[in-house]
């Protein structure tokens, strides 16, 4: 079972991925009575050189997990990576005692780990956050054999397959057919695609210098205005709109009424006067 890997080679295949490929086909498969030894020592005796032999001579197997893996656009290289992490985790914590192979109770394992590569590269806005949703996201790749929508049979026919509404199945198919879209515009676009970039429509045009000057002349100008409107009316309809209008408890009719000794019609006629001069001079 000699081979030219080092132990460091077992995280990454590196650049060269059909060198590594080639060499870790090299690596001799362990017969049943052998695994079991390895297993045995392991097991019992914590003896690492048993773990990396038990891990060495399945690093095959998760190349060959890797290739099926390979519709979701990602490197090789990095699924190879995350996978050999699954492993190892799964020789840690395989029992010999059990009575199965070492590669039918690792294979969960390295999925895993390619699994929850795929979710966190895959798409820059994540598609799958729960349990269910991961699982329905591997499930319904798998079940889509062509590029086009699903028809509403092989919607029900999978959501009974699955186990979940049709909605969750459209929802999801929705999610895997949609794209990344980058907020600029590409170096190389021409002016016809330029505009289409979320940076041209989402604008934020409250970060608009020349807009921020401009509302704020406006908003000095206005209170200005309102102050020269408010200063020509005489001091009672001042006091009214002050009481009525600029207080944070505002007086009511009642109280102004008792207070210049009159009625809360009259002190009503008094502000619509008022606010009528007011806004006369804020409209001019």
């Amino acid at each position: 079972m000699g081979t030219s890997l080092q132990p460091t080679d077992l995280m990454s295949p590196g650049r060269n991925l059909e060198g590594y490929v080639q060499a870790v086909s090299a690596i001799p498969v362990l017969s049943a009575e052998e695994e079991r030894a390895l297993a045995d020592r392991l097991y019992h005796e914590q003896d690492l050189e048993s773990a990396r032999l038990l891990v060495m001579s399945h690093l095959r197997f998760v190349v060959h997990i890797a290739k099926s893996y390979s519709g979701y656009g990602l490197s090789q290289a990095d699924l190879i990576q995350e996978g050999n992490v699954g492993l190892m985790k799964a020789v840690k914590r395989f029992n010999p005692t059990v009575g199965v192979r070492l590669v039918s109770f690792a294979v969960h394992w390295i999925k895993a780990e390619m699994h929850e590569f795929i979710l966190r590269n895959w798409r820059i806005v994540k598609v799958a956050t729960t349990k269910a949703q991961r699982k329905m996201f591997f499930n319904l790749r798998s079940a889509k054999k062509r590029l086009a929508w699903l028809t509403s049979a092989e919607v029900d026919a999978v959501a009974e397959d699955l186990g979940v509404e049709p909605r969750v199945v459209r929802e999801m198919e929705g999610r895997l057919s949609s794209q990344d879209t980058p907020f600029d515009h590409g170096v190389d676009d021409d002016d016809d695609q330029a505009f289409k970039a979320p940076a041209y429509y989402l604008e934020d045009k409250r970060s608009d210098p020349a807009r921020l000057l401009e509302d704020a002349q406006w908003d000095e100008t206005s209170s200005q205005r309102l102050r020269q409107a408010i200063g020509n009316l005489d001091e009672r309809s001042q006091n009214i709109l002050a009481q009525r209008w600029l207080q944070e408890e505002k007086a009511t009719l009642h109280q102004l009424a008792a207070q210049y000794q009159v009625s809360a019609e009259r002190i009503r006629q008094l502000e619509k006067n008022a606010m009528k001069k007011v806004r006369a001079v804020l409209e001019a």
